[in-house]
């Protein structure tokens, strides 16, 4: 193996370079293919005031029936497939505009009311405890009369079984009102589940922190560098989603009551705190970096220290050694037996004095 590739093993994964490269890779000029998955699961929960009812579709036609429900309908598409989504989005009116966002890849989060559907696009996020790196999920949401479509990509987790219990519920909220309030629980859920990530994120921070005061070393450099690229992911996330829930707020569409406003205004305060912890995580991250480098120099000035301390001992031994290594014959003692006791004693009686003199003032 070449010395190059095999250093670049070694420090890859300690330092985590190629988390910069996903982080920083996305282009949106340039849009890359989406990958039809494998499998998909296809969900939906009809329901009114008096009655739910849950149903595992086998495939995407059986969704058509739903558009005209006198229920509220919830379709819950897990798994990303292009032709899927575009027959869906034929049947149900959806504009191809939001068809493209449905099927982008690292999207910004946005919010759309086009032709009388309303169309929101964010990331749900997950902290993998085992890579300690935020992983993110892209949801589309459309909201349209009596129905509520959501998009997701992977179909083994998500944030929304708090949502599925309140529907069997008969006296929660979402059972009461319109597919406005579900649209808002689905949000509120994604939005409520970045402080789980922030909460999980501010742990590791806060183990760094003592393991850059007890024993500083290369290792807590590197966690450093990771988790502030770990925060760049999700301040990328969290920051835009701000936007989007003003826009709800501001929106006149016919799709939202008016007194769901203050729903919406909810998820906005819990999105402006969200940021703000963000903003800590960072301030909090850039004073470990300060603190690193303290430590660092603190090392690095005890080191000199001894050293110095070290120099000074030895420097009368040094003073004495050459002045009787000079080639003279009137040197006192220096062809006396007693001479080289003498000399020797005064080499080792002079770095214990001063020894004792620098530990008296405090210097070591």
């Amino acid at each position: 193996m070449r010395p190059d590739k095999y250093l670049k093993q070694l420090i890859e994964p300690v330092f985590n370079t190629h988390r910069t490269k996903e982080i920083l890779s996305y282009n949106p000029a340039v849009q890359p293919e989406r990958e039809d998955v494998a499998m998909t699961k296809l969900f939906v929960y009809c329901y009114n005031a008096t009655e739910v009812a849950a149903h595992e579709l086998k495939n995407i036609e059986e969704a058509f029936a739903y558009r005209d429900s006198d229920k509220i309908c919830w379709i819950n598409i897990d798994g990303i497939v292009k032709s899927d989504v575009q027959a869906i989005a034929q049947h149900f009116l959806i504009h191809p505009l939001l068809v493209e966002d449905i099927l982008s890849i690292g999207q910004r989060p946005k919010m759309d009311d086009i032709e009388g559907v309303m169309f929101c696009l964010l990331n749900m996020l997950y902290f993998n405890e085992q890579n300690c790196s935020v992983e993110q999920e892209q949801v589309s949401i459309v909201l349209g009369k009596n129905f509520v479509i959501s998009f997701q990509e992977e179909a083994h987790r998500d944030v929304f079984n708090a949502v599925r219990d309140k529907l069997q519920l008969t006296a929660s909220r979402v059972r009461q009102k319109g597919a406005d309030y579900l649209c808002y629980s689905l949000l509120d859920m994604i939005v409520d589940h970045y402080f789980e990530v922030m909460d999980q994120l501010g742990d590791k921070i806060e183990e760094l922190e003592e393991e850059i005061i007890r024993a500083s070393d290369t290792r807590s450099l590197a966690k450093l560098n990771s988790l502030r690229k770990e925060l760049i992911i999700l301040k990328r996330n969290v920051a835009p989603v701000r936007e989007l829930v003003n826009g709800f707020i501001k929106s006149e569409s016919d799709l939202l009551d008016d007194k769901i406003n203050k729903y919406f205004k909810d998820v906005y305060d819990h999105i402006i705190q969200a940021n703000e912890v963000a903003e800590n995580y960072r301030d909090i991250l850039t004073s470990l970096q300060d603190l690193y480098i303290s430590q660092v120099n603190l090392k690095m000035n005890e080191v000199m220290k001894v050293m110095a301390i070290v120099t000074c001992l030895l420097a009368p031994a040094a003073v004495i050694g050459g002045i009787f290594g000079m080639n003279f014959d009137l040197i006192p003692y220096a062809h006396q037996k007693s001479g080289f006791y003498i000399t020797v004693g005064v080499m080792l009686l002079v770095p214990l004095i001063m020894l004792r003199i620098f530990k008296k003032r405090g210097w070591f």
